[in-house]
């Protein structure tokens, strides 16, 4: 097919909840869609870059700045464009994964939807259904964390998630744990350690804990290496894997056991299956992490959790977590679990009255 158009779209995004990380404080999200217009049809893609270059070097307004200045001026000017070339066409930017996959998913988005295949059957997602986790972020007092905690488990999540970070670790994990009895938790510390808390990271082996994710800068394999020696909790890489190869190298070197994917920090789905597959031939575990996407980006994200080695819940949240409205039709929770799109492409049609509401600015829309 050829590329006849590529629009993008900025849509504020308010929060139900405010959301703390140990980068960060979000209240809102500052989304850029982008849309394909095709000889074969249309489709969506969603940038998961945050607004600002605190969770890795991409941030919303360079994303789009690269999509207009280079990735889709070289689409549009190719004769001929599936998913499978889109990386090899884009491969002349350096990184920039966040962008190339928003791109890469409206361009697959596209394909199936005209040749009648939904993501999970382009995968080879082999569940109609995912079990899924809630991300819980850091609470400003443990009574307000215990509350938000019960009321998801409540809802019925299947796992829960902490953030934590220097200062809000040992405690909170402990009340958690109380208030939760089995159910399975686990702790992502998005590089907020350093190798001097080795020994204060093994105090959370007492706590049974699933995993325990990036607790060091994304370049530092060696640190957790060391970790991984040092604690029964196993670690799992999240910001430091970026491709396949980069996820052999980490389980090789023994710097984790478990893998969290993300197709947008891998630079796409299709290279997200790949991070999977090698992982499944090594016999590591993964499962899907969550952006706080919409409805367009958590579509796809059901899809890929749907594969046969995604064996640990998610952070593919029902829809409600994070928004009082969605762009799409929302996703809601049936007990614990999130119900795979069967639709052709993603799957879901973003409400496109929602998109003109929200919209931060008009559309751009470029052409060959």
């Amino acid at each position: 097919m050829r590329i006849l158009a590529v629009e993008l779209h900025r849509v504020a995004m308010p929060l139900v909840r405010a959301f703390e990380t140990s980068f960060g404080r979000q209240t809102a999200r500052d989304v850029l869609l982008v849309r394909v217009r095709t000889t074969d049809g249309d489709g969506w893609g969603e940038c998961v870059a945050m607004a600002d270059p605190v969770y890795s070097s991409e941030y919303v307004d360079g994303c789009e700045a690269v999509i207009r200045n280079y990735l889709a001026p070289a689409l549009l000017a190719a004769d001929e464009v599936t998913a499978e070339s889109v990386a090899g066409l884009l491969h002349f930017v350096v990184g920039n994964r966040m962008a190339k996959a928003a791109v890469e998913t409206a361009v697959l988005d596209s394909q199936t939807r005209a040749e009648g295949v939904s993501f999970g059957d382009y995968f080879g997602a082999d569940r109609d259904a995912v079990d899924c986790g809630v991300s819980v972020g850091i609470a400003s007092n443990l009574d307000d964390l215990l509350a938000e905690v019960d009321g998801y488990v409540g809802e019925g999540y299947r796992r829960i998630k902490l953030k934590i970070k220097p200062g809000w670790d040992i405690e909170p994990v402990r009340a958690v744990r109380d208030l939760i009895g089995a159910l399975p938790l686990q702790v992502d510390a998005n590089t907020a350690y350093t190798r001097a808390d080795i020994e204060h990271l093994a105090r959370l082996d007492e706590f049974g804990l699933l995993l325990i994710e990036q607790p060091f800068v994304e370049e530092d394999i060696l640190t957790h290496i060391a970790l991984s020696r040092a604690i029964e909790t196993p670690v799992c890489l999240d910001e430091s894997i970026v491709s396949a190869e980069v996820a052999l190298d980490a389980i090789e070197r023994g710097a984790t056991s478990i893998v969290n994917i993300k197709a947008g920090r891998v630079g796409g789905y299709l290279e997200a299956v790949r991070v999977h597959d090698v992982c499944a031939e090594l016999g590591v575990p993964v499962w899907c992490g969550g952006m706080l996407e919409t409805g367009v980006g958590r579509a796809a994200n059901v899809a890929l959790a749907a594969m046969a080695n995604f064996t640990l819940p998610g952070d593919t949240s029902g829809s409600s977590r994070y928004f009082a409205e969605d762009l799409t039709e929302p996703f809601e929770l049936d007990d614990g679990r999130l119900t795979v799109p069967t639709g052709a492409g993603s799957g879901v049609e973003v409400r496109t009255d929602l998109l003109a509401d929200w919209a931060l600015r008009p559309p751009i829309t470029l052409t060959a």
